[in-house]
């Protein structure tokens, strides 16, 4: 599975780093910065949970090897 961010509708709230620290964080200049893309089995529902939580509903998953 794969996450991303939809940079047009993301304004760095940082909601989705307090749930999925290890694929998001805010910069020093508070611009959210994503980590990495695929998501493995142990780190499943902290993603789904950053996605559920989006208050700019700016994140989505996708399946792994999907092209959309």
């Amino acid at each position: 599975m794969k996450v991303t961010v939809d940079w047009a509708l993301c304004d760095a709230n940082g909601v989705c780093a307090i749930e999925a620290p290890g694929f998001f964080e805010l910069s020093d200049d508070d611009e959210l910065l994503q980590l990495k893309e695929e998501v493995g089995l142990d780190d499943l529902e902290q993603v789904r949970s950053a996605v559920r939580v989006c208050p700019k509903h700016a994140l989505s998953t996708t399946a792994a090897g999907s092209s959309s």
